[in-house]
């Protein structure tokens, strides 16, 4: 996703989301209200057989506000609610939560809000149309909008520096609705349990260099299949050069592993742990026309998933051994053309690496094609798409 747009800002200045384009409605008597929003229309170019084939059409609206309580204490809220217009159409409340903000003793909130790893994640999710894998998955706890969640930030450090900052967050009902560790007890089947999560990051802004570096750590509050994620980024921001580096690193205790032959009949099963890494990469550089500005875009992205060695449920005598395979690995090269800051062109070519035999083939396929199994989910891929914000 590129960057500037929409680029949701730091709880001070929360409730001016999209403050360069929003569209102010209110503000008389220390309150405030802005709207904000966005069209895209676009269109991934690909094998009919892979997920997120078509149309990608979608639409999104939002409100912020903020009301000044006394000379240090200021309540906001923030609600964005998109529409998908594509083949999957379906709609979505993207935030919805509500806070106060004690300046330099930080703010809280509670509500529909970003994983409090989305922070560090976010380095490396400025692709002008794919990107966003760390965040957009079940693979990593905390990571992405996340549902019923507490978080405290602070963006000064009490006052004593605008470059470090950290917030903590505690999840009532887990990380990502989507994720493999949603519930408790999910290896019994009991979908009634909720799970909890909690999680922490820090970001150190390195003087004047231009120079971010961030880490965060979060896991569920289960004991008998912890699932837990850490991550370290890097950025460099400085004109018009953007470098973004990010590491991720998740275990998942005590799964069920179900192994298959090669026309797909299970052969067994059994309890084993997993461990997901990854790494992302992306270089962009922006050049000043004299209509717009142009941002040509470089990325290389890959997450690889081991599962240890196990026994067979049924026969222990029977062992499996451990596997390695990729969830998601390609290099994209692409652009995003800002016209003017409400209206953007963005192109951009993924080149797929997965094999027929990665476990992401598998995932990234809709519809099998004849004999070869996971073909669709291994083409490349191009977006092309037109942007409209305010």
């Amino acid at each position: 996703m590129k960057r500037n747009l929409l680029a949701i800002a730091i709880p001070a200045l929360l409730v001016a989301a999209g403050a360069n384009a929003s569209i102010e409605v209110w503000n008389k008597d220390g309150n405030k209200v802005d709207f904000y929003g966005r069209v895209k229309a676009a269109n991934n170019i690909t094998d009919r057989g892979q997920k997120n084939e078509g149309d990608d059409t979608s639409a999104r609206l939002g409100m912020s506000g903020q009301t000044q309580i006394t000379d240090s204490v200021t309540g906001y809220g923030r609600w964005e609610y998109q529409a998908n217009a594509g083949k999957n159409s379906d709609n979505e409340v993207r935030y919805a939560f509500a806070g106060l903000n004690f300046g330099d003793f930080g703010s809280f909130d509670y509500g529909r809000n970003d994983g409090v790893l989305k922070a560090i994640t976010a380095y490396t999710d400025v692709l002008p149309q794919f990107g966003g894998d760390a965040a957009n998955n079940n693979w990593n706890v905390l990571s992405s909008r996340t549902k019923a969640v507490a978080t405290y930030r602070n963006n000064n450090f009490f006052g004593l520096t605008d470059d470090v900052s950290f917030a903590l967050q505690y999840a009532d009902n887990g990380d990502n609705s989507n994720t493999l560790d949603r519930f408790k007890s999910d290896l019994d089947n009991d979908v009634s349990v909720s799970r909890e999560a909690y999680g922490v990051n820090a970001q150190w802004r390195i003087f004047d260099t231009g120079l971010t570096a961030g880490a965060g750590y979060a896991q569920s509050t289960s004991s008998d299949h912890r699932h837990n994620t850490w991550t370290a980024g890097l950025k460099y921001d400085n004109y018009n050069l953007y470098l973004a580096a990010n590491y991720f690193q998740s275990k998942l205790k005590n799964r069920t592993i179900s192994v298959f032959d090669d026309q797909g009949v299970e052969e067994g099963s059994g309890v084993s742990n997993i461990k997901i890494k990854g790494i992302e990469l992306v270089a962009q550089y922006g050049f000043d026309l004299e209509v717009g500005r142009l941002t040509p875009s470089l990325a290389y992205v890959q997450h690889k998933g081991k599962v240890d060695s196990f026994h067979d449920e049924e026969d222990y005598d029977v062992r499996y051994g451990s596997k390695n395979s990729p969830l998601a690995k390609y290099v994209s090269v692409g652009a995003t053309y800002d016209l003017n800051k409400n209206f953007s062109a963005i192109v951009e070519y993924k080149f797929n690496l997965l094999d027929r035999k990665d476990i992401g083939a598998e995932e990234n396929t809709k519809v099998q094609r004849d004999r070869h199994a996971n073909k669709p989910g291994t083409k490349d891929v191009l977006g092309v798409g037109l942007i409209y914000q305010f």
